[in-house]
This record gives structure tokens, sequence and C-alpha cells, in this order.
């Protein structure tokens, strides 16, 4: 059996496809694509699969948007990082979907679904997933998956302090000061962070707002914070960014 895996995050889909193996070796895992752009790309120049596994939230947007644009009959097993609220929500709908960190029985119980899968129910579960998704209350990212070593753990974005690019790589760093290299650049996690949780203050770093300890003036026009594991340079809200900072925070 042919998969394809659409999925943004790289670690989330070394671990799916691990995971495959594990349940059948004769699974071939044969593209693993990262944007709504690249996906509909290879579909209108005729890639094919037995089963797709979609991430619902990449970089460039929903990927429901793949399927806005081009047809797919191929059967799909969404994935999701969303939490109880939205598990009801999709059960409600009858659609199928995996959550994560992706675990081995569920992604079992998955495949073995798609083995009695029928075809003729395809567009109607991406109708019903896309209002599943339609009704959810947070359509931000709430968790990222971090490797560690040979283990993927989970962080919450409410235990993020910040994330700050160093030496060419972003970190996410913990309110317990646990530091973990992400696979995403600062612009790309304005867009996929809560707005009212997460601000950008500076060409380096995206605050927490309950990280913030304390905000003063700072010369030529500028804001300082204190907040826990930021150092003076980094802490500094530029100017262009001052205006948009304290409507923020409700200055």
């Amino acid at each position: 059996m042919n998969a394809i895996i659409i999925e943004d995050e790289k670690l989330s889909a070394e671990h799916l496809g691990n995971l495959l193996k594990k349940i059948d070796a004769s699974i071939a895992i044969t593209q693993i694509f990262d944007s709504i752009r690249q996906s509909i790309d290879a579909f209108k120049n005729g890639i094919k699969a037995d089963i797709l596994f979609v991430d619902i939230h990449l970089a460039d947007g929903l990927s429901f948007e793949i399927f806005k644009e081009f047809s797919v009959d191929t059967p799909i097993i969404f994935t999701t990082a969303y939490d109880e609220y939205a598990i009801r929500a999709f059960k409600l709908n009858s659609v199928d979907y995996l959550l994560k960190p992706v675990g081995l029985e569920e992604l079992r119980n998955a495949l073995d679904k798609f083995n009695k899968y029928n075809r003729n129910d395809q567009s109607l579960m991406i109708e019903n997933i896309v209002r599943a998704y339609q009704n959810m209350n947070n359509q931000y990212k709430s968790r990222f998956m971090i490797k560690t070593g040979e283990n993927i753990i989970s962080v919450k974005t409410g235990n993020i302090s910040h994330f700050i690019f160093e030496d060419g790589i972003v970190i996410l760093v913990t309110k317990t000061n646990n530091h973990y290299p992400v696979d995403f650049t600062l612009v790309q996690l304005e867009s996929m962070l809560d707005p009212i949780e997460f601000f950008r203050i500076n060409r380096k770093v995206v605050i927490n707002i309950n990280a913030i300890q304390k905000t003063g003036t700072y010369f030529n026009s500028r804001l300082k914070i204190n907040a826990p594991f930021l150092n003076d340079d980094d802490s500094v809200v530029s100017r262009e960014r001052v205006p948009g900072f304290k409507e923020w925070l409700g200055m």
C-alpha cells in the first residue's frame, strides 16, 4: 500500500511514518508534502496513492484548500492537535481523524477502518470535517511536537514562554527554561499562534503574554519588558512594533 503524508512538521511526519512501518512493513511512504501549494501541484501532475494522511493546519493555510481546488478520491485520514472540544466535533460528524501525538493503536484502528472504507463516502466526509472544523472555538496551534533523543514530546502553547531566533534556528523556550529547536520561522509562527496570547516584539522574539512580568519605557521611543529567560537586548520592543504591542497589552 502506498501512502502520502501532508504535514508541515517534519518530526510529526517522521513519527507517523515510523508507526506505519511498525504496523505494516509493506506500507510505502511515497511522498511527504509540507504545504497546500506543493500538494495541489503534485495532484495536478497525476501523483497517486492508496491513502492520504493530512494535517489540517499547514503553514500556508488549512489543508481543506487542497480539496477545494483539486478533487481527490483517495481515502483520507486527517490529523489534528486540537483538544477534547475538537474530538467531540469530529465524532458528531462521523469523521475519521488522529489526534496528535499519534499513538500506535489509534493508527492501527484507523487503518482497519480504511480497509472497510466506502469510497462513495469521500466527498461527504470532507464536507463533514470542514463543518466540524469551522465549529471549533480555537483555530490556532495548541501544541508543538518536539523530538528529544528517541522520544517525541508534546509541549502545549500555554507552557511556552517565548520563541527566539538564534544562530540561524528558532528555539522554543518553555516556562521551565527548556530549550527546543522548531522547524518554523518566526513569520510562520505569527500566523499559527493565537494573537491574543503571543506577540512578536522584535525581529528575534515572539513572546507569550503570560511571560511578561513588567513593561517600561526605553530610549529611542521603544519599550522594554521583564520576562524570564530573556536577556536585555532581546527584551526590547522595537519602535515600529510599540503601537501594536500597547494595543495588545491594553495599555
